[in-house]
């Protein structure tokens, strides 16, 4: 029996990652009684009771183990250490694109009835040979897509499942281009498979925050699977009812598209994602030249535009080749003059242009101020306010050719040298990662005997 002096005061605790602890009391009977347990997103709270065990021998008396409410579910399908080993995102992110998800695999099982429909089966006059050349003719087209296209990524891929899914849908109602049909969709669906992994692949490395990016990966593809599993539960039940009407199983699919579509756009900017690419890169800059503040990771996301390419924007290479800048003594010198960062930059004004030689020395911070060097260019042809320094430079810009791009450019760098630390110094404070970036960057590097002392970053 337990001492009343024990009673009212705690044995032990226990804490679940950084969650709150909880306490254990020795009950009147000897038992451990624990603290409620709360769970940061399920609400569950509830008292349990462990009864005193014996080791087999008669050795002393060993608790027995409770595990938490639902923790054989999370451990199935949530990362180890769930919440505090993942990024704030992860949720909203993993339930957004489970809707969208199940969609495309309904819509998938549509998609396929359709094919196979256009194939022959069920029709007594269709061939065996020909129904199996029509589908090895669309996996060969498929094939070829993943090697061709394996350099594309982005969310425009998932539109582009989509519709993939709806040339499958209406192949049958044309027979006579019914293989083209099938081949295209194929080709589009293997394009959208391989970017749908690089894409996963960078999600995972941003979700991952105890390097557990194999953790990560796996109960996403345990999320899918289950997801996968639902979808087909519920084609069952559709199938018989749309395969004698074609309208309807139509109707089904542009349903079935918009909510895809939908949980992908609220996928995406559910995310929050901490390192610089070009596009939040030039949003952060642009606001930090015109109000003297640095945006938060949050803000940035929700102001990045999901597509890309369709406005002309300036063009910006890191790491090409020094001799596609160079093809003489003088054009060297005038490349490095000016230049005392482990870095040259030659601006294309006609071509609306820039492009970045890196040296072996450049490291993540110089990669990030070449690029805020280009941008800052970008900036002088475009309107709004400005620092000082800057707006001298865009009225002489603006002027006309009065003075060549690289005497620009080496001004740009006196400027810079002010105004990059103060704003490197913003981006850490307001909690962005500036030790590594998703900047594009080729692997050309460069040493220039010309230069004076650099500096690296």
């Amino acid at each position: 029996m337990a001492d009343a002096s024990t009673l009212n005061r705690p044995l032990c605790c226990e804490q679940f990652g950084s969650g709150a602890a909880r306490g254990c009391f020795a009950a009147a009977d000897g038992s451990l009684q624990w603290e409620a347990w709360g769970w940061r997103w399920w609400d569950f709270s509830g008292a349990f009771t462990v009864k005193p065990q014996r080791l087999a021998g008669g050795a002393g008396g060993a608790l027995g183990t409770a595990s938490p409410p639902l923790s054989s579910l999370i451990a199935v399908f949530l990362p180890q250490g769930f919440p505090d080993s993942v990024s704030p995102d992860y949720l909203p992110y993993q339930l957004w694109d489970s809707v969208q998800a199940f969609a495309s695999s309904l819509s998938g099982s549509l998609a396929t009835h359709a094919v196979l429909l256009g194939i022959g089966v069920g029709n007594a006059k269709a061939s065996v040979s020909a129904a199996t050349a029509t589908w090895l003719v669309k996996d060969s087209t498929g094939m070829l897509g993943r090697i061709i296209f394996a350099w594309w990524k982005g969310l425009f891929a998932d539109i582009l499942n989509d519709v993939a899914m709806f040339l499958e849908i209406m192949a049958p109602i044309y027979p006579i281009f019914f293989t083209i049909t099938i081949c295209t969709s194929n080709l589009a669906k293997c394009i959208v498979s391989v970017a749908g992994g690089a894409t996963r692949a960078a999600l995972t490395m941003h979700q991952a925050r105890r390097n557990n990016m194999a953790d990560v990966s796996a109960k996403d593809s345990s999320q899918e699977t289950l997801v996968n599993l639902a979808g087909l539960l519920v084609s069952l039940l559709m199938l018989p009812l749309v395969s004698d009407c074609p309208g309807f199983s139509l109707g089904c699919f542009f349903f079935l598209t918009a909510l895809h579509i939908y949980a992908n756009y609220r996928a995406v900017r559910a995310l929050v994602i901490e390192t610089l690419n070009e596009g939040r890169l030039r949003l952060v800059l642009k606001h930090f030249l015109q109000r003297g503040e640095v945006l938060g990771p949050t803000s940035a996301n929700q102001m990045e535009p999901l597509w890309t390419g369709f406005w002309p924007s300036q063009s910006l290479s890191l790491g090409v080749p020094l001799h596609r800048l160079t093809s003489s003594v003088f054009d060297l010198q005038q490349l490095v003059e000016g230049h005392q960062e482990p870095y040259l930059l030659r601006w294309d004004l006609s071509q609306n242009q820039v492009q970045v030689v890196l040296s072996q020395m450049a490291g993540p911070e110089t990669i990030l101020r070449a690029a805020t060097h280009g941008l800052v260019l970008e900036a002088l042809q475009g309107d709004g306010p400005l620092p000082r320094g800057l707006e001298e430079l865009r009225n002489q810009v603006w002027a006309g050719p009065e003075k060549d791009n690289w005497v620009i450019v080496r001004d740009t760098h006196q400027v810079l040298d002010k105004l990059f630390p103060k704003f490197l110094k913003g981006l850490q404070d307001a909690g962005w990662k500036t030790e590594k970036h998703q900047l594009e960057v080729d692997e050309w590097r460069a040493t220039w005997l010309l230069s004076p002392e650099k500096k690296v970053l």
